[in-house]
């Protein structure tokens, strides 16, 4: 009787098991399921994509001209299905190229496997099957189009296609890949803003600018236009005033120290970082760090129609410094008021914004910042600096939807891990995993030679 239990017991549990692995695979043929264990959930679609993705609010079509041989079309489709987890409302197409070559040379389609995204009427091509050129391709759509970034030059300014120390080439290439367009604007060979300029940027000249240059840009702003205006301590006879008068602001005199540096490890004093900020648009949810190496702090000067909203703000312990800094002398820079420097918080970063006096009537906006070099090539890489650079183009741009999306990165690129760690994995992995499995079928040998 015990021996015919214990048979029947073996079948029911054969029988059960069975029965659960046909329920499991019939729930993953009709429910899907998926949990990502890396850390920061790399194998996933990033935070990035993800912010993007809740910015288009209809539906998106994807068009992917990928041959019907070989595994092209499953490997576009399960890249796909990434988008579509968080999007329900995005489809999948595939169109053969080799049915209609002229079609795809109209189309400009060379690659095999290109896909061509949908939107409002709008539309992007990719020739790159990565989560990097898709997020930028949905991007660019979610902007609604390419914005022309119109940047100051001839006068010493930083160069927007630059590959020097203080250029900003490498900024720039990085925001054209989300939707921007840089073009010279060299007032030497124009009179006034061309027409369609979405934005224009006076980024740190250091000559003075024409006076021609100046009612240029003074009144391209007087008419509404947006501008970015990166100025520097060293920015102080350039014949800006009109322009600053037409804004309402001052650029003050000196460079702001910060007493605090030196407990952050800065040697140099000019050296601003900061790790919080003034409420504002901008640098809302902005939890990174950001430096910036020598900065002019900035004032209004009189009431006016412009709403100013400072974003960027020294700490209580920093003023302006009159007296030239040596570096190998900061240590004694200290605060004189008989100069008339200004004690701290000092703001050097204004956010502005008015009714556009253009038969549009939209909102006019203007970025003033008292330095430049926090975008350069050399310090864009110093923590939070470019996202705080990418957020000042969008909010400036009006792109209100794409200032909080989180900032860019792959946390995981290498796994750290102390020689503790390392040795205490190598003994699970040799030794006690090892153990363990001896000792279980021990056991189980055991119970066997008892039944």
């Amino acid at each position: 009787m015990t021996r015919l239990l214990r048979h029947l017991n073996s079948w029911l549990f054969a029988v059960a098991l069975l029965l659960g692995a046909g329920a499991l695979g019939y729930l993953t043929s009709r429910y899907e399921f998926a949990s990502d264990w890396t850390y920061g959930g790399r194998a996933s679609l990033s935070s990035e994509t993800r912010a993007v993705l809740a910015t288009l609010s209809g539906p998106v079509e994807i068009v992917s001209y990928a041959s019907p041989q070989g595994d092209l079309r499953n490997t576009v489709s399960l890249f796909v299905q990434r988008y579509q987890r968080l999007k329900k409302d995005l489809s999948l197409r595939f169109v053969d190229p080799q049915q209609d070559p002229a079609a795809m040379r109209e189309l400009g389609i060379t690659v095999d496997g290109a896909l061509i995204i949908h939107y409002q009427g709008r539309e992007q091509r990719l020739d790159e099957l990565s989560e990097r050129s898709m997020t930028n391709g949905l991007e660019r759509l979610a902007r609604g189009g390419e914005r022309v970034v119109a940047f100051v030059s001839g006068d010493g300014e930083r160069r927007a296609d630059g590959k020097g120390n203080a250029d900003l080439g490498t900024f720039m290439a990085q925001l054209e890949g989300r939707g921007m367009r840089a073009v010279p604007l060299n007032f030497s060979q124009v009179t006034a803003v061309p027409q369609h300029t979405d934005l224009v940027v006076l980024a740190s000249p250091e000559l003075a600018l024409p006076d021609a240059a100046v009612k240029a840009l003074t009144d391209y702003v007087s008419n509404g236009g947006n501008l970015l205006w990166l100025t520097e301590p060293t920015n102080d006879d350039l014949h800006l005033q009109p322009l600053a008068d037409a804004l309402s602001v001052r650029v003050l005199p000196g460079v702001i120290v910060d007493g605090q540096g030196a407990t952050l490890g800065l040697k140099d004093p000019r050296m601003i970082a900061l790790g919080s900020y003034p409420v504002n648009p901008i640098t809302r949810g902005l939890m990174l760090t950001t430096l910036f190496p020598q900065v002019s702090a900035l004032a209004v000067t009189a009431r006016s129609d412009w709403t100013v909203m400072p974003f960027l703000r020294s700490s209580a312990q920093s003023w302006t410094e009159f007296k030239p800094i040596d570096n190998a002398q900061s240590s004694t820079v200290q605060y004189d008021a008989s100069l008339g420097e200004l004690k701290g918080p000092l703001d050097f970063a204004f956010a502005m914004t008015r009714l556009s006096p253009s038969p549009d009537k939209k909102e006019q906006r203007v970025v003033l910042i008292g330095d430049g070099d926090f975008l350069s090539n050399t310090f864009l890489g110093n923590g939070g600096n470019r996202a705080l650079g990418e957020r000042v183009f969008d909010w400036v741009l009006g792109d209100d939807a794409l200032v909080n999306l989180p900032p860019r990165g792959a946390p995981d690129r290498v796994l750290q891990i102390s020689q503790a760690q390392l040795s205490g994995v190598t003994l699970g992995f040799l030794v006690l995993l090892p153990l363990l499995l001896l000792g279980i079928g021990g056991w189980i040998t055991w119970r066997r030679h008892r039944a």
